[in-house]
């Protein structure tokens, strides 16, 4: 049975990406894979240490990060898994920082600093193409995203999951609603009005990239 790993990396379990997670998820469950969620905030857990065990001469890691905390079951789940679709809110330009230290740990030891002298660059310790995702949610509108170039810092992160593991795409979620009650919070840069009419008109439209999404990388495998 096709196995697809979903990797929450908001401190929120019911809000923006843990919804579009969530429809990935129904997406990939009614192909008839088995899915797993993972809440990475549930998890005690640091990003990569530097100590180099998976690349030392004669390692037997296999792609999986040597240091053991709450991570390491999750990351031997990922390198054994179909798909691993990973979410996350943009923070200050970049995913949050729970998401980016499971993405050092997963990627590190899964590449090499040996020559492919087959396809060029540097050797993937996989020898099969291992799909991935990111969905990724953000306070931008579509048109600052693009016009400030948002999408160099941010497609980057796909692109390191492509160049490991054979295969990653995105879905970037825009202009979303943060709060549940606007009155509450000092965010007058926002209108509470504009926020709520993307969330009833566009946010639904970004729950079926989602869920499409899901099916898509479930059925790769097939």
């Amino acid at each position: 049975m096709t196995k697809v790993m979903i990797i929450n990396g908001s401190p929120r379990k019911n809000f923006n990406t843990a919804k579009l997670l969530n429809e990935a998820a129904r997406g990939a469950l009614e192909t008839g894979a088995e899915v797993e969620v993972v809440n990475l905030y549930d998890l005690n857990y640091k990003g990569c240490i530097s100590c180099l065990i998976c690349k030392r001469k004669g390692n037997n890691t296999n792609g999986l990060c040597f240091y053991k905390d709450d991570l390491r079951p999750v990351l031997e789940k990922c390198l054994h898994a179909d798909a691993v679709i990973i979410g996350s809110p943009v923070y200050h330009s970049y995913p949050s920082g729970m998401c980016r230290a499971f993405m050092e740990r997963f990627m590190f030891p899964a590449h090499t600093y040996m020559k492919d002298e087959i396809n060029g660059g540097m050797k993937r310790v996989l020898d099969h193409t291992l799909p991935t995702a990111m969905i990724m949610t953000m306070n931008a509108t579509e048109s600052w995203f693009n016009a400030s170039n948002y999408h160099i810092i941010l497609d980057e992160n796909v692109e390191s999951l492509r160049h490991v593991f054979g295969y990653s795409e995105a879905l970037y979620a825009f202009d979303t609603f943060q709060y549940t009650d606007y009155s509450k919070y000092d965010c007058d840069y926002f209108d509470a009005d504009h926020k709520a009419k993307v969330r009833d008109e566009q946010f639904p439209k970004d729950m079926q990239k989602a869920y499409e999404l899901g099916q898509r990388l479930a059925m790769m495998k097939k």
